[in-house]
């Protein structure tokens, strides 16, 4: 049953009927519970399972496309190193890497939907995010295709720091903008704003938002708006009414909540048919201070000279392309394709550094398979790999003392950074004792 409040406004309830008999008389005995909260928890659940299925699928998806992917992103950095600046080879191996880069673009979108993508560890100001945003190539494409349209910026000049991934934020920032043009008929205004704000008590909107300090950021346009059964699927995969040869794989407001998700954040929405939408994310605070940026360097410095590497990896085209790039940078390189082989290997050889995969099917996984290498190397020294962002089982072999991490696809640059940097780190003692 839904009643209505004093201002209008109105709610569900459930009313409970029990008849009562007394002397010459019969009555009913009624309670009227609001349930509206109830129904919200209920709706809300149902969504997060949703998502959580789609995500599980996204996940399995992506970590295939990953391992299919490594060839056509890695192969081509490696072909250049050898090829001369005027050879006709070298404008089509820069197409194969491009498409090839474009496309794992897609897979870590993928890999973000599904809660795999994100790892929130680096110092951030959003306030910065969105300035280089705002004057990148992506937005400049953004406002060719809606030249009606205006973005204007409002950012608070004494807004705090986040810890996060400044590539994931940034690229929720550009689709949340992306979003709100889509909504635009021909002309209209893009609000992007920043605040810090607290939060004494838990406010309830799109979803409950807990008490404590946040960096809040709004982003509103005064298009077309949204009915409530559009803002409730707003951020489901391939839910759009967009112009797809524009707005791209349809995954960009998924993209959007696995990011806010992963920064332990919040979303809000408020929207009206025909006034427009307002979106509001809400990421919660730290003390850290940003650091200073790490200045380029040249491929040179991250050659070897001529240490012994063993790379363990249950995909062939993984082995193959970590090796090919290794040995170009000056390395001595074996390979392995299970954490089985990894441990009888390591029985008759010392090598001075392992590349391990943290997911190899069937049989050891990276973690198991460096607890038992532990027991005869007690200081080995090694890199993990994944097409994942860090686990909860890649945080247990670094604090079993496992070295530096390393996504895939593996670019040249990536690959030696790790391993020289790696190679250059005295060994710590563990601090987990190996069972």
């Amino acid at each position: 049953t839904i009643h209505k409040r004093k201002d209008s406004s109105t709610y569900d309830v459930e009313v409970h009927l029990q008849l009562m008999t007394f002397p010459g008389m019969e009555v009913f005995e009624a309670i009227i519970l609001d349930i509206s909260d109830k129904r919200l928890l209920e709706e809300q659940l149902r969504q997060s399972q949703k998502m959580e299925a789609i995500g599980t699928l996204a996940g399995g998806v992506a970590h295939d496309l990953n391992n299919i992917l490594s060839g056509i992103v890695s192969y081509p950095d490696l072909l250049l190193t050898g090829i001369p600046e005027d050879s006709h080879l070298r404008k089509p191996l820069l197409t194969i890497q491009k498409s090839g880069q474009k496309a794992a673009n897609i897979v870590q979108d993928l890999l973000t939907m599904a809660r795999r993508g994100v790892s929130v560890t680096e110092v951030t100001n959003l306030n910065q995010v969105i300035s280089d945003q705002l004057d990148s190539p992506e937005m400049e494409k953004l406002v060719s295709f809606h030249p009606g349209i205006q973005v204007i910026s409002e950012l608070d000049e004494t807004l705090l720091n986040v810890k996060g991934s400044p590539t994931h934020l940034s690229k929720s920032i550009m689709n949340l903008l992306s979003n709100a043009a889509e909504a635009m008929s021909k002309a209209g205004t893009i609000t992007i704003s920043t605040s810090n704000i607290y939060l004494d008590k838990a406010v309830r909107g799109y979803e409950k938002i807990a008490e404590g300090d946040y960096v809040k950021v709004v982003v509103a346009d005064d298009g077309i708006g949204m009915a409530p059964q559009d803002v409730k699927k707003i951020f489901e995969p391939f839910y759009t009414k967009k112009m797809m040869a524009r707005s791209g794989t349809g995954l960009g407001m998924a993209v959007v909540w696995g990011t806010i998700k992963d920064h332990d954040g919040y979303i809000d929405i408020k929207s009206a048919e025909g006034v427009g939408t307002t979106i509001a994310i809400y990421l919660p605070v730290t003390r850290e201070e940003l650091k200073e940026k790490a200045a380029a360097t040249s491929l040179d410095e991250y050659r070897g000279n001529g240490e012994s590497i063993l790379i363990v990896d249950d995909v062939e085209e993984q082995r193959e392309v970590a090796s090919a790039m290794l040995t170009e940078l000056g390395y001595v390189v074996s390979f392995v394709s299970s954490g089985e082989e990894a441990v009888e290997y390591l029985k008759v050889n010392a090598p001075d550094l392992l590349v391990l995969d943290m997911i190899m099917e069937p049989g050891l996984d990276g973690l198991d398979t460096y607890k038992q290498i532990l027991e005869i190397h007690p200081h080995q020294k090694v890199v993990i790999a994944s097409g994942y962002s860090k686990t909860d089982r890649v945080k247990e072999l670094q604090q079993l003392g496992a070295g530096r991490y390393i996504k895939k696809p593996y670019t040249l640059m990536s690959i030696g950074f790790v391993v020289r940097e790696e190679l250059k780190t005295e060994h710590q003692a563990l601090v987990t004792k190996v069972d």
